[in-house]
């Protein structure tokens, strides 16, 4: 049976690959493996919120919620003076974005970590995402709730989401939850969308 890339710890074999991918412009060459999401390629969706949101810069707190094997965290940093906390409940995965950050010169600013190691009052400035949507809308809303109560006041969620998955629904949801959230860009199928903190940003 094949591991879902969101288990915790892959039963596979870690057969490991290397895919390349272009990212605001730069090459990347990411390693990746069996057990964890789009090994074979840097995924259709996470290419398109690259490409309809533009680079960040500046510093402040990341969180790339779904790492993976962390080209979105990896990206973020090297663009960025941003501390990104990549955040996966897939071991392999972690592992994984440990190494590609390492590749990528920017080991001391990306932090894998499991959702429970994250220090408890840590605030985003922005949160990027790809989020697991099959794990079913229970379990996918707990989670968006969890991680948006966590986003700064006057910070940002970018997340790309299929439109046969919900991704219309999932923007109201998130506007009726308290964050109010348009579609930024529609691209294969998949809609990019821009949630807020509307709270006061802090002076």
């Amino acid at each position: 049976m094949a591991d879902h890339y969101f288990a915790a710890e892959p039963g596979s074999a870690d057969v490991r690959r290397t895919v390349t991918g272009r990212i605001w412009g730069r090459e990347y060459s990411f390693t990746t493996a069996s057990g964890v999401f789009s090994r074979d390629r840097l995924d259709i969706g996470t290419s398109i919120l690259l490409r309809e949101v533009d680079a960040p810069t500046g510093s402040g707190t990341f969180l790339d919620l779904g790492t993976g094997y962390g080209p979105i965290a990896c990206a973020l940093a090297v663009e960025s003076s941003a501390v990104v906390w990549a955040v996966d409940v897939n071991t392999r995965a972690l592992e994984l974005t440990a190494e590609n950050a390492k590749t990528a010169g920017v080991a001391d600013r990306v932090h894998p970590a499991l959702p429970d190691d994250v220090p408890e009052g840590l605030l985003f400035d922005q949160i990027w995402s790809n989020p697991a949507i099959h794990i079913g809308k229970p379990e996918l809303h707990k989670m968006l709730l969890r991680w948006l109560a966590r986003l700064a006041p006057g910070g940002v969620a970018w997340f790309v989401v299929g439109k046969n998955l919900g991704g219309d629904s999932l923007q109201r949801w998130m506007t009726e939850q308290g964050y109010p959230c348009e579609r930024v860009g529609s691209a294969k199928g998949f809609r990019v969308l821009r949630a807020t903190n509307a709270g006061p940003a802090p002076s």
